[in-house]
């Protein structure tokens, strides 16, 4: 037995894989104080005390990074660059905004230390801390209870002497402090990079370690941990490397709707997973887009990982009007305590309650009817928004959709258009419990013509954890060198050592001599001309760069160790064959009597919308001109006209 957990803002997910290859989902309400006890009452439920392989999407080091709750952190550097964090790249994100509000730091700057010592561009040491000045250093550690250390030198991705030196130092000095360095966290050049993700890693690594401590008392689950590049690595790395985890969730969704995908024919796909806080967009044209350049709340990360765009619009994303009398949806939910106002603890309107408000969920439809839905009290939420703007209770609630739907158009545009993608020529997966409620309308805007919902699409993204394999990453920043079949082997015999019988993969980071960023290719037989041709596809260059002509250097080379495992094997539930019942719905702009199917009565050739289809955990809006059926794969297929 396998089991995916997804652990969301207001729902975690349960995928349990039975030994005769069957799948049972199932949701309980999450608990933001004390995840732990949901995940392990969920899977008590699922395998009462079998040894089973969990894989599951902590959302532990998100959380403290964005509501800024990590631990007590000191950051070590090299002397004379202790503001470092402070300072980052100086760059402007409004550009036009003379007096900006100063950017919240993380680093505390009375905790951050000196060491003096330097190693050259090259690697060479011109010196090494004492002895003497570790200790000094250990005693002001201890003075400040510090919680973790990031230690960051300058060049230490070329030669890490000085780095061990220090965490061997600290380590036997500061018994049950977390310690980490960059050249196990991010061995790549760009200082203020490497030190903003070591820094993270050390901020949300304790925590990660407690969180992780509290799963294992369950000894008979053997828990391992998505990471944010679509795979997923044991607990004990994990704690090690936290910051690797900080996309774990949506990672999953992103492995699972392009696997989901496959199985229905379609390789280009838009990701579309929108859960109860947010709604987290992809893009994957044959495999998922990845990027080693995120941005989580202002700080970089510098790792592989998966290119996941989140905005703040999910069903339960909180709806306002503004001092200028203008309606806004989110960043701000009502999460899962005390929720929509229709779940009978919260007063704000939001996404959900509109949805309520139009007929599109019914009192007995979220989760098989095993949650109630409370209409008049969702009522209630939006008339206060309709007051405000002067509207009556439909026009409300249709503008709170209209506002939602706009935010997420934006965020899709962002990783198509904006990446030079024409999102027409792709499918759009919808997930997550509101996905499908939003899809074609977003899909109508966008001209997308096929929208894909997977047939467990509430629970999506803890199956494509049970989709994902095995990944460790390695990388090493070589720029200057010339030897890099030296480094490479010595990426791979570290990589065969800590992931034996793993598939090896080498690719590397090159750029136009000149350039200041760099893309990502396989490292083959030619990769120089790999290179090319992925500039002049992202860039658009004809010539200038784009050129044979033109020098290029390899900044970072990069290896991946990968554990492929078999994947769940999904197929369509049996048809059976009914009478729909029929709604009232808002759609189009007006009132309709539409059919309500559940999703074993749609059947495999094409039917003309709209209509509603529920399934547990999702429900799927489908209007006018729009028609759907069920492929063999499960999929619901819904086509434009």
């Amino acid at each position: 037995m396998r089991i995916g957990v997804d652990a969301g803002g207001t729902f975690t997910d349960f995928v349990v894989l039975h030994d005769d290859g069957q799948l049972e989902t199932f949701k309980q309400r999450s608990n933001r104080i004390d995840p732990a006890q949901v995940i392990l009452q969920g899977l008590e439920q699922a395998a009462g005390k079998r040894r089973v392989d969990v894989v599951h999407g902590s959302t532990v080091a998100t959380n403290a990074l964005l509501e800024r709750k990590g631990a007590r952190t000191a950051f070590v550097t090299t002397a004379g660059f202790e503001d470092l964090l402070e300072i980052g790249r100086q760059n402007r994100a409004e550009l036009y905004n003379l007096t900006p509000a100063p950017r919240r730091l993380l680093a505390d700057p009375k905790l951050c230390f000196g060491v003096h010592e330097r190693a050259y561009y090259d690697g060479a040491i011109a010196l090494r801390p004492t002895a003497a000045e570790l200790a000094r250093l250990a005693a002001k550690l201890r003075r400040a209870r510090v919680q973790s250390v990031a230690i960051c030198f300058l060049h230490s991705y070329q030669n890490a002497a000085n780095e061990r030196a220090v965490v061997k130092a600290l380590t036997g000095a500061l018994r049950g402090v977390y310690i980490c360095s960059s050249h196990e966290i991010s061995p790549e050049f760009r200082e203020y990079e490497r030190s903003s993700t070591t820094f993270v890693n050390a901020y949300v690594g304790p925590l990660m370690e407690s969180y992780l401590d509290s799963l294992s008392r369950a000894r008979n689950y053997r828990i391992a941990i998505m990471q944010s590049n679509g795979g997923f690595l044991s607990a004990k790395t994990a704690a090690k490397h936290a910051v690797r985890t900080v996309l774990s969730g949506p990672a999953g969704g992103v492995v699972g709707a392009l696997e989901t995908a496959r199985l229905s024919g379609y390789r280009r796909v838009l990701g579309f997973d929108m859960g109860g806080t947010s709604t987290d967009v992809s893009l994957a044209d044959g495999a998922p887009r990845e990027t080693t350049e995120a941005m989580i709340d202002g700080y970089p990360i510098r790792i592989p990982m998966l290119d996941i765009h989140t905005v703040g619009a999910g069903g339960g994303s909180i709806a306002r009007v503004d001092a200028g009398g203008l309606l806004r949806v989110g960043p701000q939910s009502a999460g899962a305590d005390p929720g929509p106002a229709c779940y009978g603890a919260g007063t704000a309107a939001t996404v959900t309650d509109a949805h309520v408000v139009l007929g599109r969920i019914s009192a007995a439809q979220l989760l098989g009817g095993a949650m109630s839905i409370d209409v008049e009290r969702a009522g209630a939420a939006i008339d206060r928004i309709a007051r405000a703007l002067e509207l009556d209770r439909t026009a409300a609630a249709a503008g709170i959709l209209r506002v939602a739907n706009a935010n997420m158009e934006r965020v899709i545009r962002v990783v198509s258009v904006e990446r030079g993608h024409d999102p027409r020529d792709f499918a759009l997966v919808a997930f997550g419990g509101s996905g499908g409620l939003h899809a074609c309308e977003i899909a109508r805007e966008l001209g997308i013509r096929t929208v894909i919902v997977p047939e467990h699409a509430g629970v999506l993204s803890a199956l494509g954890m049970l989709m994902a394999d095995a990944v460790r990453d390695y990388a090493a920043g070589v720029l200057g060198r010339t030897h890099l079949e030296k480094e490479f082997a010595k990426l791979e015999r570290r990589a065969r050592r800590e992931s034996p019988g793993a598939q090896i993969e080498r690719s590397a980071d090159l750029r136009y001599r000149g350039q200041s960023y760099e893309l990502n290719v396989p490292w083959n037989a030619d990769p120089w001309r790999a290179f090319h041709r992925e500039h002049k596809r992202v860039y658009g260059y004809a010539g200038g760069y784009a050129t044979l002509e033109r020098e290029v250097e390899v900044v970072t080379l990069r290896v991946r160790a990968r554990q492929r495992l078999a994947k769940p094997n999904l197929h369509r539930t049996p048809y059976s064959k009914g009478n729909p019942e029929t709604r009232r719905v808002w759609l189009d702009g007006g009132w309709k009597t539409i059919p309500v199917l559940q999703r074993a009565q749609v059947p495999s050739r094409d039917n003309p919308g709209p209509a509603l289809i529920l399934d547990y955990g999702s429900t799927t809006l489908i209007p006018s001109g729009w028609k759907y059926r069920n492929d063999r794969a499960g999929n619901l297929i819904v086509a434009g006209a």
